[in-house]
């Protein structure tokens, strides 16, 4: 796997798969970025550059575990576009790695021409997934076989009670069957100090970055599904809602890996997005408006 060097000299490892226009991918987490696989068959219309963050898969462990903090990895996304001799690139974040994203939107705008989030967090702009938004959207799935057992496990979080998230997996999934199972257990992270310090005090500034990206310029994505407990929809529409040219899709029937439950669907909506001509994504008489189940504004 190719290599490039951070900032502060730690190796860092990111995998190649696909052809076409360059997509730079970043893992949630902070995990093994295998788990992305090529995004449901998204690596058939994009070059999928795929970064392992510091401390996970085949990157190097930083001498300093504070540079785990998020906002201390922007300067290592910054380093894989100067490596890779981009001036600017699509880039695409899921889960966590949307914090990531959105720090670094917010700090070289100009080094981004389309932004794709899919089920992103949202911890870096400050919105919060209450106790009572996951109890409504796990109801939803109350006809399921292993609902009782999980939900029971859900309330007891949400009470302060319990803390077993193994138990509610199910509810990330948009099936629970043996690929979303072993999807799951390989996605765990296996770094628990990156995963701690991930968000530790001034990870984030959420005021800062609200504003940043209120006069961020490109075209965002936001992607949700529509079972996804870990970002609700509800979340993820807050979240469009910071963005002046953003389109907001809610994957029917997906949960918290959308590419895994549908991938001919999210591959289409994800292509129509990255693949719109530039002018037209740019031209101001196009308006892009949040709605579920398609990409609008193309």
């Amino acid at each position: 796997m190719p290599t490039f060097s951070a900032p502060d000299g730690t190796r860092l490892s990111y995998r190649v798969t696909g052809d076409g226009e360059p997509l730079v991918c970043l893992p949630g987490g902070p995990s093994d970025s295998r788990y992305l696989g090529d995004l449901g068959g998204l690596s058939a219309h994009h070059r999928l550059i795929i970064l392992d963050l510091r401390g996970t898969g085949r990157s190097a462990v930083p001498e300093d575990p504070a540079s785990y903090r998020c906002d201390r990895l922007v300067g290592d996304v910054e380093a894989l576009r100067a490596h890779l001799g981009l001036s600017r690139i699509d880039l695409l974040a899921h889960s966590g790695g949307a914090n990531l994203a959105a720090r670094y939107a917010a700090r070289h705008p100009e080094r981004v021409a389309r932004l794709a989030l899919i089920g992103p967090g949202a911890r870096a702009v400050g919105i919060a997934v209450t106790g009572e938004t996951r109890r409504e959207l796990a109801l939803l799935r109350r006809d399921e076989p292993w609902f009782p057992a999980a939900f029971a496990a859900l309330e007891a979080i949400a009470d302060g009670t319990g803390s077993d998230w193994e138990a509610v997996a199910p509810f990330f999934c948009g099936r629970w069957d043996a690929e979303a199972q072993r999807h799951h257990a390989a996605g765990r992270p296996t770094n628990g100090e990156a995963v701690a310090l991930f968000a530790a005090e001034g990870a984030f500034d959420p005021e800062a970055t609200r504003a940043a990206l209120a006069a961020f310029e490109a075209p965002v994505l936001l992607l949700a599904g529509e079972f996804d407990l870990n970002s609700p929809p509800r979340t993820v529409t807050e979240f469009a809602e910071l963005f002046p040219d953003a389109t907001l899709v809610v994957q029917p029937g997906a949960g918290h890996y959308p590419w895994l439950d549908d991938a001919a669907r999210f591959v289409a909506t994800t292509t129509a997005f990255l693949d719109r001509r530039a002018a037209r994504a740019h031209d101001p008489m196009v308006t892009t408006r949040a709605h579920s189940g398609g990409v609008s504004g193309t």
